[in-house]
């Protein structure tokens, strides 16, 4: 699925699915004051389109030696933050978002399962349109 044809509803969607992808549908409808249906159809289209590849458990950190982890620093262009903002929340592996001050207006936490997926999001980010530069460390030991 393009970028492009994601709304607000489908990147609000998606965000509620990486906080909890067991969530019932009735609990993601409230969530968003939507219907149930409409979540349905927005999941099933979101299935199948590929914007949604699966459902997975997010491990502990402790347990999950394999992952790929990485500090994103993001530049932003003007006043397009929210419009980033929205399109970033629809990639799953972005696990959470900071707001700073400073040179860079966004700071985005990454875990992978692998390295071929690290550099697909790291690609996806800068495909990005509003996003100007960005910096990214991958974290090698928590100490």
């Amino acid at each position: 699925m393009q970028n492009s044809r994601y709304d607000s509803l489908d990147n609000a969607l998606i965000a509620e699915l990486r906080k909890d992808g067991r969530a019932a549908v009735s609990t993601l409808a409230d969530t968003l004051k939507v219907s149930r249906g409409t979540i349905q159809n927005r999941l099933d289209r979101l299935i199948a389109s590929g914007a949604i590849v699966g459902f997975t458990v997010r491990v502990h950190q402790h347990l999950d030696t394999g992952a790929v982890r990485a500090i994103m620093m993001i530049e932003v262009v003007g006043k397009s933050t929210a419009q980033v903002i929205n399109k970033l929340r629809g990639i799953a592996e972005l696990t959470r978002l900071h707001t700073t001050n400073g040179a860079w207006d966004l700071v985005a936490e990454i875990q992978a399962a692998d390295l071929p997926t690290f550099d697909a999001v790291l690609r996806q980010v800068r495909e990005i349109d509003g996003i100007l530069n960005s910096e990214t460390s991958i974290l090698l030991s928590t100490i």
